[in-house]
């Protein structure tokens, strides 16, 4: 069953911690809190998540936002970097970084979209060595914030230019951005497309279209995911039941939120929280 890896556990000294493991087994089913960035390197294995089970290979970048479980199998000479942010410094310190559209590519866009949180992209093998080299220095000396974060937007910028002729992604409009925040603010209030429109000062099908074209999914869509990570993080720290869980985060009929957390996490909120709290966590680790 998944392990739980939480927050604070890892974030004694910033929003991000890396580090660099080779793998010969496997690391067991685990969860947690926050935003990892997965660099694969040299090595065989396979990685293991709600999806289903695929092989990795040099150059992959694994990325999983806060909530869902995952598992390497089957390794050898695996190497995994592992470069993680805290939901907080998502939420507070780091978020000016979704203005520039290839790091909100990385970060938001592309593993909100994602099946339950879960997305892959590729970059050259030489973009993921240097990666990996990247955050085996921020392993060894993390440095105080400022550093943390000039490593942070290294390692990134290096993520970003090794993707092989992406898309353009574009600025995050306004509006999108108006509308993240106060979902932000208050993830239980019972948001409507036509009031965040109106609050915007714009027609409920073009705000649609801008946060498509930004990231990937309708204003509603992506209010789903935000609830689900955050209902995932309540599961994992708190004691609340779960049908007060669903509530604190905009699903109070108790059936509607098992169901949208099932669909979206890939587990019902029960089997959730017994898979990530069945087991003491491990140490750090992919």
């Amino acid at each position: 069953m998944p392990e739980t890896l939480h927050e604070a556990t890892l974030f004694q000294g910033g929003p991000v911690w890396g580090g660099v493991h080779v793998l010969t087994s496997g690391v067991a089913p685990h969860a947690h809190d926050f935003l990892e960035i997965a660099v694969i390197g040299r090595g065989r294995g396979v990685h293991q998540t709600s999806q289903g089970s695929a092989a990795v290979r040099h150059g992959q970048v694994l990325i999983l936002r806060p909530g869902p479980w995952h598992a390497f199998a089957d390794c050898h000479d695996l190497t995994v970097a592992n470069c993680c942010i805290s939901p907080r410094g998502l939420r507070a310190e780091l978020s000016a970084l979704q203005q520039i559209p290839a790091l909100r590519d990385l970060l938001w866009t592309t593993p909100i979209a994602g099946p339950h949180g879960v997305a892959t992209t590729e970059v050259t093998p030489d973009a993921a060595d240097e990666a990996i080299a990247q955050i085996a220095a921020l392993s060894a000396q993390p440095g105080g914030p400022g550093r943390l974060l000039g490593h942070l937007v290294t390692i990134l910028g290096t993520l970003s230019d090794g993707r092989p002729t992406a898309a353009a992604t574009p600025l995050l409009h306004p509006a999108v951005t108006a509308t993240i925040t106060r979902y932000e603010s208050d993830l239980a209030a019972p948001w409507r497309l036509d009031d965040l429109a109106a609050a915007a000062n714009l027609d409920p099908a073009y705000l649609t279209r801008l946060f498509r074209r930004d990231t990937g999914l309708s204003p509603l869509t992506y209010l789903a995911r935000l609830r689900a990570e955050r209902a995932a993080l309540l599961l994992t720290e708190s004691s609340l039941p779960a049908s007060r869980v669903g509530a604190a985060v905009g699903w109070p009929d108790p059936t509607y939120f098992a169901r949208r957390f099932r669909t979206l996490v890939g587990l019902t909120p029960t089997e959730y929280r017994d898979r990530t709290r069945n087991q003491s966590p491990p140490a750090p680790q992919p």
